[in-house]
């Protein structure tokens, strides 16, 4: 064995040149040859380290490496960055990153913190105008339970309790954040986001709890969610659906919504990696909670792809604008009544029970959902109110406080 230290270009060409010698003649462990080799390495390593140190990227540019490893487009990093406008500032280089950007980008994609920091070592602090703390509904839940602190001190400590309250399911700020920033969002209304972010977080909590079985992706096809649908027949359906989506690795969680929500419905992955489905039961309705159900089962079967996604849906929103919602819309649909099976029933030009009793019977699903679908075609909600089920499904969910 001829080794020595590489001081120069030309120790380092004659050591590379031997180790090619010795890798063509791939020399058994523990053989002369095979030391002398590792050795070589070892030392045209620290010659190369020492001579052609590795710069570190600039944050942008590691943003945008990383960007193209994982096929991710900006709108991707909103749930990191914030809305369009942050991401294309940061992108760009005109805004800064907050230290609440580099965690969830260390955190969520995997960005080495020491890249991200490069020039903000010296006095980064946490920065406030991404969360105003003070906007969280803090006496609402305090009044639900949903935190431990009196209503009539919670609001002189919103901060310090919302961030106990966020932290069993990570960081308070980042968690915040990701479901501030979501860009899911269906409503006719302007929906309280900081009233959203809240409910999402108790959602997840509770899904945390329930006994779900690991999710296998793959699980969720229609023939899996026309499955489902048919629990419905039962007067305890929402309650064997629960059961069955456990069994499955999908947590389904029922809450209720808070104030300025407008929520029916959100489709979340958890980061244990399940998916969360969140029904508030807004309209106490049997024919609204499997709509609701299917719509959010489809978000997860077509669109749920990672712990950055999140969709929120206040379905008496009849706007088609949104690809992905349309496409939840229709699914739950055909999931529900398929198009061939009421194109040729009786149902679809009759209004009467007897009409829903027959379609119903035939699909092995509940009554309240085929009045529920003649309602909605006939664009009269004032027909078969007897069928669909006022009042039936918030008395099989007693744990939860309605409003």
């Amino acid at each position: 064995m001829h080794t020595k230290v590489i001081k120069t270009e030309t120790d380092y060409n004659a050591a590379l040149a031997s180790i090619e010698r010795l890798m063509e003649g791939d020399p058994d462990l523990g053989t002369a040859e095979a030391d002398e080799l590792e050795l070589l390495t070892l030392l045209v390593q620290d010659f190369e380290a020492k001579r052609f140190p590795a710069t570190v990227p600039d944050p942008i540019s590691a943003i945008r490496f990383r960007m193209e490893q994982q096929g991710l487009s900006p709108r991707d990093l909103i749930p990191y960055i914030g809305g369009r406008s942050k991401v294309s500032e940061v992108l760009s280089g005109k805004r800064p990153l907050s230290l609440t950007m580099i965690r969830a980008l260390n955190e969520q994609l995997g960005i080495p913190a020491k890249v991200l920091l490069q020039g903000r070592e010296q006095g980064l602090t946490e920065e406030q105008d991404d969360l105003d703390w003070q906007r969280f509904p803090i006496r609402e839940l305090a009044r639900r339970g949903w935190v431990t602190a009196k209503v009539a001190d919670a609001h002189h400590r919103t901060k310090e309790i919302m961030q106990r309250f966020f932290a069993p399911i990570g960081t308070p700020s980042l968690v915040a954040a990701r479901y501030l920033r979501c860009d899911h969002i269906r409503s006719a209304r302007k929906m309280d986001r900081y009233s959203l972010a809240a409910w999402s977080a108790r959602v997840l909590m509770l899904a945390s709890r329930r006994p779900c079985a690991e999710f296998k992706p793959g699980t969720i096809n229609r023939r899996f969610m026309r499955e489902v649908a048919q629990l419905s027949w039962s007067s305890k359906g929402p309650l064997l659906a629960q059961e069955f989506l456990d069994r499955h690795g999908i947590c389904l969680v029922v809450e209720a919504h808070l104030p300025r929500t407008f929520l029916d419905g959100a489709a979340m992955m958890s980061d244990s990696g399940n998916p969360v489905i969140g029904l508030t039961l807004r309209h106490d309705r049997i024919d609204n909670f499997w709509f609701s159900l299917m719509h959010e089962l489809a978000h997860v079967f077509r669109h749920l792809t990672g712990t950055s996604d999140a969709f929120f849906d206040d379905l008496d929103s009849s706007s088609r604008d949104n690809l992905k919602e349309s496409e939840a819309d229709d699914l739950a649909t055909e999931v529900l009544i398929p198009e061939k099976e009421w194109a040729k029933s009786p149902a679809r030009s009759l209004r009467s029970p007897e009409a829903a009793e027959h379609l119903a019977k035939q699909l092995r699903i509940h009554p309240a959902i085929v009045a529920g679908r003649m309602r909605y075609e006939a664009k009269s909600y004032r027909i078969l109110n007897q069928m669909i089920g006022f009042g039936r499904v918030r008395p099989l969910f007693p744990d939860v406080q309605w409003n």
